[in-house]
C-alpha cells in the first residue's frame, strides 16, 4: 500500500475468558474509504474504540499517522482524537444538551482557545447544514426522530474537521430511506472533507455502496479484505456465506445442535 495511515499489528484481545482478536492484522490508506464486516460479535466495534483508545489490546501494535498509540497516555491520546472522530451505534447524543450545544461539544473540548463563541456557532450551523439540518440548534434529542439523531451526531463529528471519521454500525436501526440518507452523507463528506473513513456494519448492500474497500473479521482475525468486486466474486465460503445472507439449512442445524 502506497500511503499506511492507520495499522494493526498482530492484536490480541480478550475479556475475560473470551478471546476477540488473535492475531489482527489490517492497513488502512489514507483518504480511503475502509468499510468492516463481520458477524455480530466479532470485535468490529472493539477495533475502533482500540484505535482511539477507549480500550487497550493485550498486545500487540496499533499505529495511527507513524505513533504507536498501545503506548499513549490519556494526554497524549487527546491529541490523537483531535484528528479522529466517531459516530457511535447510539448517536451517544446529551439528552440534557440541545442539539446546538451537543454539536458543539467537542469544539468547546478541544478548541475553546482558538476558536470564539461566534466561530464555534458558525461551525456549528454549517455542520448540521452538511447533514441536512440546517436551523435545528434549538430542538433537543428527545424530539428528534432515529434518523436525526444520527445526522446530528454526525454533525457532531464532523464539526471538529477529523482527518479521520469512524462510523459504528451507522444504519442500525433505520428505516430503508435514512440508510440510503446516511450512505449519502458518508460518500458525500468522504469527498467533501476529504477524511480517512473505517465503517463498522453487517449490512452488506451498505458496504457494497459506501466502500473503496472492505475487510472482513471471522474468529478473531481479518480473513479477506479488497475491493467491493473482490468481495461479490470472492469463493471463500464464509464470505459467501456472509455476504448472501447464508443460514445454515436443517440439516446443519441438526448437527450443529447433536454435535
Amino acid at each position: 500500500m502506497s500511503d499506511i495511515y492507520i495499522k494493526f499489528t498482530n492484536v490480541y484481545k480478550a475479556f475475560e475468558q473470551k478471546s476477540v482478536f488473535s492475531g489482527l492484522n489490517l492497513c488502512i490508506q489514507r483518504g480511503e474509504a475502509l468499510t468492516i464486516v463481520g458477524g455480530s460479535g466479532v470485535g468490529k466495534s472493539v477495533m475502533l474504540k482500540m484505535l482511539i483508545g477507549l480500550l487497550k489490546p493485550d498486545r500487540g501494535s496499533i499505529i495511527f499517522d507513524g505513533l504507536e498509540v498501545t503506548k499513549m497516555g490519556e494526554m497524549e491520546l487527546g491529541r490523537v482524537r483531535q484528528h479522529i472522530a466517531m459516530l457511535f451505534q447510539s448517536g451517544a447524543l446529551f439528552d440534557s444538551l440541545t442539539v446546538g450545544a451537543n454539536v458543539a461539544y467537542g469544539l468547546n473540548e478541544h478548541f475553546y482557545r482558538t476558536m470564539s463563541k461566534k466561530d464555534i456557532n458558525e461551525r456549528v450551523a454549517s455542520s448540521l447544514a452538511a447533514v441536512g439540518l440546517p436551523g435545528v440548534e434549538a430542538m433537543w434529542p428527545a424530539d428528534l426522530s432515529g434518523g436525526m439523531r444520527k445526522r446530528v451526531s454526525l454533525a457532531r463529528a464532523i464539526s471538529v474537521r477529523p482527518e479521520v471519521l469512524l462510523y459504528d454500525e451507522p444504519t442500525t436501526g433505520l428505516d430503508p430511506i435514512n440508510t440510503a440518507r446516511i450512505n449519502n452523507l458518508i460518500m458525500g463528506l468522504q469527498k467533501a472533507l476529504n477524511v480517512t473513513s473505517v465503517v463498522v456494519t453487517h449490512d452488506m448492500k451498505s458496504a457494497f455502496a459506501i466502500s473503496d474497500r472492505i475487510a472482513m473479521v471471522h474468529g478473531g482475525r481479518v480473513i479477506s479484505e479488497g475491493t467491493v468486486e473482490d468481495f461479490k466474486n470472492c469463493t471463500d465460503p464464509r464470505v459467501m456465506d456472509f455476504v448472501h445472507g447464508q443460514a445454515p439449512n436443517d440439516e446443519d442445524v441438526e448437527t450443529l445442535l447433536n454435535s
